[in-house]
């Protein structure tokens, strides 16, 4: 094997590599954002459900509640709020 295949050999795992992690990626940047839109809306769940239980303002630890303010974040509580109270 000469100097140059074997150039030619690492180049193009180089590239693999690159293209592969640019693939992966993605998914992943989506993945971290669903994360913190969930952590934010169960805190935002928390802090109304606390804070909430003075004035009688409150929402129900349920699977529903807990896909939407996990996906949507607290735009989702905000949403459940006006579902509960004004339907």
């Amino acid at each position: 094997m000469n100097d140059l295949s074997l150039v030619l050999i690492i180049a193009a795992a180089v590239l693999l590599l690159l293209l592969f992690i640019k693939i992966i990626r993605l998914p992943l940047k989506l993945l971290f954002k669903l994360a913190i839109h969930a952590v934010v809306g169960f805190v935002a769940l928390f802090v109304l459900n606390f804070l909430g239980s003075y004035i009688d303002v409150y929402l129900e630890l349920n699977w529903f509640n807990a896909i939407v303010t996990g996906v949507f974040g607290v735009p989702g509580v905000i949403v459940l709020l006006l579902f509960k109270y004004l339907l």
